[in-house]
């Protein structure tokens, strides 16, 4: 009596959600089946087709394009902003200087609105915006580039050594450090190049059409990949958060006993930290894989300005098919 009872007051605080559920997923995945079979469009009596829609589907080369659209976008924003998040997620893990600050920073991006980010986006891959004004300042600018890469690089290891040799524990990459560094290459680049010791060379104004081309790098759209490497840019530092947390709990003794063991820091992160992170990894890639597929803003907006073939997703696909491909909505082919 007394399991029966807990069965039923697990039942009765379970049944609010449970209706929810039935009510907003369940309810509305058999009306959106049943919708498939039909040639509903809002305005006119419902006709049942049968496979109808499903052969008219497959036959669409748009629906083909939203599809292989779809599934690129989907593994290859998934790679690589898993990637990035936990080799971000790694260097912010450590103990340096400027910590809370580097993490402020780099969450940024996810937290402005997806619309306004995609807005000020187009507005920088136009062919003058920011992105081709800044290709063009790098081809006219390189050798002070390199040169500035090069005493930033020997200025980082000269402090590094300096720092060591004083018994302080540094990293390679400690952000105050860097800071440094970078602002040593810089001044360096600028009083070399107002000198004339280092020749700049003349370059054509770079008029890269991000987004208004079929162009195609690799079999990806240019457009497509654009919208790629932007939503690269915002959902990473979400999944940095969910691998930084990961890592705060990996127990230290595991490092200590690595560490008494000889092993490099290759073999701690391979045999230590990815084990332990495992739950998480997979929270991280089914999240990303979920947000991929279900990408409908950024392509949305971009197909203000890009071609409809080189941004429909399956996302779009739907809304397209009901509101954008022209005479009545075609709910049942959308379904």
């Amino acid at each position: 009596m007394k399991r029966r009872g807990e069965w039923a007051s697990a039942f009765i605080f379970l049944l609010p959600l449970l209706f929810t559920l039935a009510v907003a997923f369940l309810y509305a995945f058999i009306r959106t089946v049943y919708f498939s079979f039909t040639d509903y469009n809002l305005f006119r009596i419902t006709k049942f087709v049968g496979f109808g829609n499903y052969v008219h589907l497959f036959s669409d080369y748009r629906f083909v394009l939203a599809l292989t659209h779809s599934l690129l976008y989907a593994g290859i924003v998934t790679a690589t902003q898993t990637f990035l998040a936990l080799l971000l997620a790694l260097v912010l893990n450590q103990k340096i200087r400027g910590l809370t600050f580097f993490r402020a920073s780099y969450y940024v991006p996810s937290v402005a609105s997806s619309v306004a980010i995609t807005l000020i986006f187009i507005w920088l891959v136009n062919r003058r915006g920011a992105i081709n004004w800044l290709l063009t300042q790098i081809g006219h600018y390189w050798p002070l580039i390199l040169v500035g890469l090069g005493v930033v690089i020997l200025a980082q290891w000269v402090q590094v050594l300096v720092e060591r040799r004083h018994g302080l524990p540094v990293r390679i990459m400690d952000p105050a450090i860097l800071g440094i560094s970078l602002l040593t290459g810089t001044v360096a680049s600028i009083v070399l190049g107002h000198f004339g010791v280092i020749r700049t060379y003349p370059m054509h104004e770079v008029m890269i059409p991000w987004l208004t081309t079929r162009q195609t790098v690799l079999g990806i759209p240019l457009p497509l990949l654009s919208i790629m490497m932007l939503n690269i840019w915002t959902t990473t530092p979400t999944m940095m958060i969910l691998f930084l947390a990961g890592l705060q709990d990996v127990p230290q003794e595991l490092y200590e006993v690595a560490d008494l063991d000889g092993a490099s820091p290759w073999q701690k992160l391979r045999y230590v930290t990815v084990p332990a992170i495992r739950p998480v990894m997979f929270l991280v890639i089914t999240l990303g894989l979920i947000g991929t597929i279900q990408m409908f803003d950024q392509a949305a907006i971009t197909a203000g300005v890009a071609p409809l073939e080189s941004v429909i997703t399956l996302a779009y696909y739907t809304y397209w098919a009901v509101f954008g491909s022209g005479g009545l909505p075609k709910v049942g082919m959308a379904s």
